[in-house]
């Protein structure tokens, strides 16, 4: 069945918003980037957005705009903002959509379906988790870097219309989209990757796949990821795989040349998402009597790191030949 082209709005034009962005617009369906720098929006909208990587070489038109009022009449609204910037993303077209509009979020982290939930409601909020890979090389530009599943459901584990709409959207733009009745096993289970890869590669600098050639780096992924997991257990979560520890370190095989969205943070000297993974599973082992002293080490790190920025940029301003 040939699939209604739809108008979608894209809140945030960075690697994976690129990404569902340039698909999407592939398909058919007219694509709205939605980005807080008018500057940049500009660039998109008159250049398109640019792809290499495992689905080819193009350039996509879409449109793209630093003017909320302007996603008006879209027909799905996606945020692909990073987590700390969730709540101001959706409050930023909550009054401007349609008061039927459904809201999908596709980023990491813990707390995005809630915040959207509580903006939007429930019945307009569709949470989900993909593993596509893509780098985001310059504005507009992004390499993709590997495939991977992307699972969507409802807060209420129903197939709601909105959900098969969405649905239809992901399945034209060649994303295959698996629904699940219990969107808090598929966030968690993409959380418990993210906590044994992002962190790890942000303070070791190296790619996904390099993570399991040391055993220095193969131990603190066990331990983190064990510490997920028991996390989890106490939560009340039920994780679609047996084994998450094998299924992290699959990931990193299949994306085994992918440059971490966290990592690639650390190298543009930017904030990190590291509150809402290593450290919202610290901060939640912490409230359920359950230790999680490896994700609250990495946090730190992490952190650490971040907070070096800008004493980084003093040194290779004074440095010698400078």
């Amino acid at each position: 069945m040939k699939t209604t082209l739809s108008t979608v709005a894209i809140v945030g034009p960075g690697a994976i918003g690129c990404l569902f962005g340039a698909l999407i617009g592939g398909a058919g369906h007219s694509v709205i980037m939605l980005d807080i720098r008018p500057e940049r929006a500009e660039k998109i909208n008159r250049d398109g957005i640019r792809v290499e990587g495992i689905s080819g070489r193009r350039t996509v038109k879409v449109k793209a705009t630093a003017r909320p009022a302007d996603v008006s009449g879209c027909d799905v609204a996606v945020i692909a903002t990073k987590s700390y910037d969730t709540e101001a993303a959706v409050r930023s077209v909550a009054d401007v959509i349609g008061s039927r509009t459904p809201v999908l979020t596709l980023q990491n982290g813990l707390g995005n379906v809630e915040l959207i939930a509580h903006a939007v409601g429930t019945e307009r909020t569709i949470g989900g988790i993909t593993s596509q890979g893509a780098t985001l090389v310059a504005d507009g530009s992004i390499v993709h870097a590997g495939a991977g599943k992307t699972v969507i459901g409802t807060p209420s584990g129903r197939l709601t219309e909105n959900l098969k709409r969405v649905r239809d959207i992901l399945d034209s733009a060649g994303f295959s989209a698996e629904v699940s009745d219990d969107l808090d096993g598929a966030v968690w289970g993409k959380l418990v990757i993210n906590v044994g890869i992002n962190a790890l590669t942000a303070i070791t600098r190296l790619n996904n796949g390099r993570l399991l050639e040391f055993e220095g780096t193969r131990e603190v992924m066990r331990e983190a990821v064990a510490e997920a997991v028991a996390v989890a257990k106490a939560r009340g979560i039920r994780l679609a795989h047996k084994d998450p520890l094998a299924q992290v370190e699959e990931v990193c095989r299949l994306t085994a040349t992918n440059v971490s969205s966290m990592l690639q943070d650390i190298l543009a000297k930017r904030r990190t998402e590291i509150d809402a993974i290593n450290g919202a599973m610290a901060k939640i082992g912490n409230e359920l009597g359950v230790p999680a002293p490896v994700n609250s080490l990495l946090t730190s790190l992490v952190h650490t790191i971040e907070s070096s920025y800008a004493l980084q940029v003093q040194r290779q301003t004074t440095a010698p030949g400078k």
